[in-house]
Parts: C-alpha cells; structure tokens; sequence
C-alpha cells in the first residue's frame, strides 16, 4: 500500500507542470518552453521501465494503465484543489487591498465588517427552527437551544462574510480566469446532457412520482454540505409534493476521516426508521462524529441502542457507502454537495434561488409535455 501511494505521490508531482500551463502560472516564454517539455518527456517517461518480472519489463505506462481510475480521480481533486486554492487567493489578495486602504490589519477588516455586524441567534429564530424539525431532532429543546443557536449564528456570519466578500470582487473587478474556462468548458462538454442518476432505494422523503427528482450526494463531515441543509427544506416547504429529495452517501476520506461511519450511522438509523433524524442531528453538530457520539446521539433520537451499535460497529451500511461513491463516480461527482435536478448537476452549495430557477424550469418542462 505503501509503494502503490508512493507511485500516486510521483505522478501527482509529474503533472504540477501541466497543471501550471494550464493555469497561466508560468510567464510569457517559460510558459510555452515548458509545454513543449512536457511534451516531448511523455512519451520517454511512459516507455520508462519501472520493472522486470523473469525479464519482463513493466513500464510507467503498464502502471498508469492499471492506476487509470485512481490516478483520474487523483487529477480531479487536484484540479478541485486548485480552484479551492485560487479562491482562498483572491480572497486574501482582496481583503489585503481593503485592509491597506483603511489602514488595519486583514483581521481587523474581518473583525469589523463580518465578526461585529453578525448577531446572535434569537430565542424566537431557535424556536422556529426547532419547530420546524422537532420531530427529526427529538429531543427537547432546552437541550438542543445552544448548539441551534450557535448553527444560526455560524450561518449568518457565514452570510455577511459572502456578501462582503461579493462587494469588494465588484470593487477590485476580480476576473477569474481558470473559473471562466472551467465553466465554458464543462458547458461544451455536457452541451445540456443529463446524468441517468438511479435512485434505489436510498433515503428520500417526498412522493415517488414527483415531476422533479432531486438526488442529493454529500458527505456528513463536509461544512458546504451543511450550509445545503436549509436550502433543501426551504425547497421541501416550497415545492412540496412537486419534488422528491434523495440522499447518497459520499464522504471524502482523504479529507474527513470522520466522514465514512457518519455515512454508515445515517444508513444503520435509516434501519429503524430514523435516517433524516440522524441526518440532522448530524449536520447539525459536525464536531460530535466520533463513533461513541453517533451511539450517544443514536440514543438521544430513540433508537434501539443494541441494534445501532451491532449496525455500527460491524460495518453492514459499508457496502451501501460504497455502493453511492461508485455511483457518484459514474456520473461524475468530485466534490461535495452535488445535486442533481432531473439529471442536471448542481455542484456546491448553491444559494435557494438558483436552486429554485432549475425546479421551475423543470416544473415548466414538465407541465409542457404533459399538454
């Protein structure tokens, strides 16, 4: 295992040249001299021999046919990486500009335009919040109160901090060059293609046959997961019987290593019956994934203890997990959340409103065909 992640390692290494064309990194003539580089090294680096077996040589290109699927889906996240990185730039670059131009620090600029004009949490938002899920969390709201009101208040600052940061890109006129051609890309290649996404029978909640099937892939450690939660119930309460909301399993372990028996817990609670109780109590307290917490919260939401725990620890859902990363691989999910609306892939956590514009252009297809 050792040398195979050795060998992934390497070739991740060998692509950061390309990835640097790619992304303008390098200037002007190293630009292009590095291009013609890198191509004139693949050919000699894929005949490589790495090995012999009774004489036989096994060449770099035997091994990157083998690792294919890995070594893609290993260029995907760098790729995600990348953009995740370049948005943390920007982001930097902006509020140093800002924080020059009012004479503070970066810290200071954050403290005062998002920290202090974020409020807490009222008593009447925690309560609407609980009534609206009182029969998924479960337990009574005293006890629940703080970590609701701390979820409310980490979403607002959450809010502020996008808005403000929306104001200074239109400010500094940021232009992200790598997102554009990421986008007009992946437009020329889906061309409005949708994903054929099989729902099974994974958790859902809304009727079977409703117009527009939502097929959700997320991953219980994920903080964007979490910021997609209340979307989809203000989609729910919206939308009602007009859609159908699926759950799958895709939890990132390189990433979050919490990640995979969070999947398995919500999977042993759909068992008996409580899998969008679980779900919340989850997202709600991302900190508390531990195997010995998901049994306490288990507990808390009325489970059979016994029957969980045996579920858990034995690792019965694992198949299941597996089953909903494969499929998400197949038709192209990489980073969570992604959503797909009747096959049409919505990746992040997108605002309700652009959510709501792909429901009602479906809802609108939908009513078309059936005159």
């Amino acid at each position: 295992m050792e040398l195979k992640n050795k060998r992934i390692v390497v070739w991740s290494l060998a692509l950061s040249a390309l990835v640097a064309v790619a992304c303008g990194l390098l200037p002007g003539g190293e630009k292009a001299e590095a291009a013609d580089a890198a191509k004139k090294a693949e050919p000699a680096a894929s005949a490589k021999v790495l090995a012999k077996v009774n004489g036989q040589p096994i060449t770099q290109a035997d091994v990157e046919t083998t690792a294919a699927d890995q070594l893609k889906q290993l260029e995907e996240r760098r790729q995600q990486l990348i953009a995740q990185s370049l948005d943390a730039t920007i982001a930097n670059k902006m509020l140093d500009l800002e924080a020059a131009a009012q004479g503070v620090t970066r810290e200071q600029l954050l403290e005062r335009e998002v920290k202090a004009k974020s409020t807490e949490a009222t008593d009447a938002e925690v309560d609407a919040f609980y009534e609206q899920r009182k029969g998924q969390i479960n337990q009574p709201k005293e006890q629940v109160a703080p970590r609701i009101k701390q979820y409310l208040a980490q979403q607002k600052q959450a809010e502020l901090y996008e808005t403000y940061m929306t104001g200074l890109k239109a400010k500094y006129k940021v232009e992200n060059v790598l997102e554009a051609e990421q986008v007009q890309a992946a437009r020329a290649k889906a061309k409005d293609v949708r994903a054929t996404v099989e729902t099974g029978n994974a958790p859902a909640k809304g009727p079977t046959a409703a117009p527009v099937q939502i097929v959700e892939f997320s991953d219980f450690q994920c903080p964007f997961c979490s910021r997609v939660v209340p979307t989809l119930d203000q989609v729910a309460k919206n939308y009602g019987e007009k859609v159908r909301i699926q759950f799958r399993q895709f939890p990132l372990h390189s990433i979050h290593p919490l990640a995979q028996k969070a999947a398995e817990a919500a999977l042993c609670a759909h068992e008996q019956g409580k899998f969008w109780e679980m779900h919340d109590a989850m997202f709600l307290d991302q900190k508390s994934l531990a195997v010995e917490q998901l049994k306490a919260t288990a507990g808390k939401l009325g489970l059979d203890a016994t029957q969980f725990a045996s579920c858990l620890d034995s690792g019965k859902t694992a198949p299941q997990v597996q089953a909903d990363l494969d499929l998400g691989m197949k038709v192209g999910v990489n980073s969570t959340p992604a959503l797909f609306i009747n096959g049409r892939l919505i990746s992040g956590a997108q605002p309700y409103d652009e959510m709501a514009k792909v429901i009602d252009q479906e809802l609108a297809s939908a009513g078309k065909s059936s005159t």
